[in-house]
């Protein structure tokens, strides 16, 4: 599927991707002042990924998460590859599939589980599996029936990830689907209703 990079200049492009970041860096904020079980900190890159691809999606994902760390969250430096993932795997699927409502829910619930599959690991070698988010709560409670640091903390990231991720895709998904046809990408497919006609 074509991108959206033919329609942009490349100024405009910097100014989406600024945007973007800076979307990213205030909701994640926001997010964990108020010990939201979700976190909206990769819409920005979700948004980058879909309108001009994988690379674009991770550059603003990497970047997002470089910023945040420095001017509000220093532990969240290590997990700067999952917002780089993310960015990629978004920009990759929807070069070839079709940007749907399906779609949509399909890669939030990818993103679900290959966001902790990354990000675990981390947690556990750098922080012990505790990361300082609300998610801990949930962490030691698996951890007390029996399950393994590394077992509580990846099944309490899946359930924040089905919100987070699929919660993210979902509003852009019904975002773009509000704009004006000429400012949707290339690849965008509308809800299918009977005897609608797309605006």
């Amino acid at each position: 599927m074509n991108n959206m990079n033919k329609k942009f200049s490349s100024t405009q492009i910097l100014i989406f991707a600024g945007l973007a970041i800076a979307l990213n860096v205030v909701l994640g904020f926001i997010t964990s002042a108020i010990k939201a079980p979700l976190y909206l900190d990769t819409i920005g890159t979700v948004f980058m990924a879909i309108y001009f691809g994988p690379w674009y999606g991770a550059a603003v994902g990497g970047a997002s998460n470089f910023i945040s760390s420095i001017l509000t969250n220093p532990q969240g430096m290590p997990f700067m590859i999952v917002s780089i993932v993310i960015g990629l795997v978004v920009g990759f699927v929807f070069r070839k599939v079709k940007f749907s409502f399906t779609s949509s829910i399909i890669i939030g619930l990818v993103l679900s589980i290959v966001a902790p599959l990354i990000g675990t690991p981390i947690g556990v070698y750098v922080y012990g599996g505790l990361t300082g988010t609300v998610s801990d709560i949930a962490v030691m409670w698996i951890k007390e029936s029996g399950a393994s640091i590394f077992a509580a903390s990846f099944i309490a990231k899946v359930f924040n990830n089905l919100i987070d991720k699929i919660g993210t895709c979902m509003i852009l998904y019904f975002v773009i689907s509000s704009l004006p046809r000429a400012l949707r990408p290339d690849n965008y497919e509308p809800m299918k209703k009977k005897g609608a006609v797309e605006a």
